[in-house]
């Protein structure tokens, strides 16, 4: 049986990615996320593959992706649609190519995975409440994800690949609705951050384990309700840790150890073995 699958996510610290893949190899890690928030993790940038590739291959690792977490495929002006549309679809493009790390360093059981977020959008202040607009023209909305489901199924066609989406600061109503709708896909899936939903009081948490079935990714890092903290180093909050490794183990979820710093990473690879 292959062990756990555990990696590290792209560190500010880290100006370059041979700095993030030394690293990951010192730690003994299996991958990395690379984040497209990062200058260097660019859509055009990652599309270098053979650059991508040789280094992997060095250092006996592999990549997950995650996307720009200002991704939004409902905005209302189309012109900003089709443009992080298109950043999906070169994304996934990329992400085809570097399976075959998966296949040779990672768990071939394990789709490779391409992390987004919900964007709850803008929202208009009344007197006595604040108006969602997703809410407001939700039929708008949920035709934007009609188009996005139908897209990202061309696109990633039968590769081993899962878009799989992300718990952040609480799903609102109307992205519960089109998350489920995402789900009827077999090309998406659920990424539970346990760190997000400590920090939040849980209340995602009904969401996520209504459909634990759809549960194939996880960032692992420790958390507080009071005050709210997330992206400690395991160990340095209040989260039964052991209870959520049980079940990322049980769904053969892969695990980020999602902390933000390079010492919070290493005292969690540490703490690692004694919770698992």
């Amino acid at each position: 049986m292959i062990p756990m699958q555990f990696g590290m996510p792209t560190l500010i610290e880290n100006k370059t990615l041979e700095e993030n893949i030394a690293l990951c190899k010192d730690l003994g890690l299996n991958f990395i996320e690379l984040n497209m928030n990062f200058p260097e993790y660019q859509a055009d940038i990652l599309e270098d593959t053979v650059r991508l590739i040789s280094l992997a291959e060095d250092a006996g690792i592999y990549y997950t992706i995650h996307l720009d977490e200002n991704l939004n495929i409902a905005d209302f002006n189309r012109l900003v649609t089709e443009a992080y549309l298109e950043t999906v679809r070169r994304t996934v493009e990329v992400t085809k190519v570097l399976l075959p790390l998966r296949d040779k360093f990672g768990d071939i059981s394990q789709p490779l995975t391409i992390n987004m977020h919900m964007h709850h959008g803008i929202y208009i202040t009344l007197p006595d409440r604040k108006v969602q607009m997703y809410d407001r023209d939700f039929d708008t909305y949920m035709r934007s994800f009609e188009v996005f489901r139908t897209s990202c199924e061309e696109w990633i066609g039968d590769s081993d690949i899962k878009i799989v989406v992300e718990n952040t600061d609480g799903f609102r109503g109307y992205e519960k609705k089109a998350i489920e709708y995402l789900l009827q896909s077999p090309v998406f899936g659920l990424t539970w951050d346990i760190g997000h939903s400590k920090a939040i009081g849980e209340t995602d948490v009904p969401f996520i384990l209504e459909h634990k079935e759809h549960l194939c990714h996880m960032h692992i890092h420790d958390g507080k309700e009071q005050p709210p903290k997330n992206h400690l180093a395991l160990g340095d909050g209040d989260i039964d840790l052991r209870d959520r490794l049980s079940l990322a183990k049980g769904n053969n979820c892969r695990c980020v150890l999602e902390t933000k710093t390079i010492e919070a990473l290493r005292k969690s690879v540490k703490v690692l073995p004694s919770i698992i």
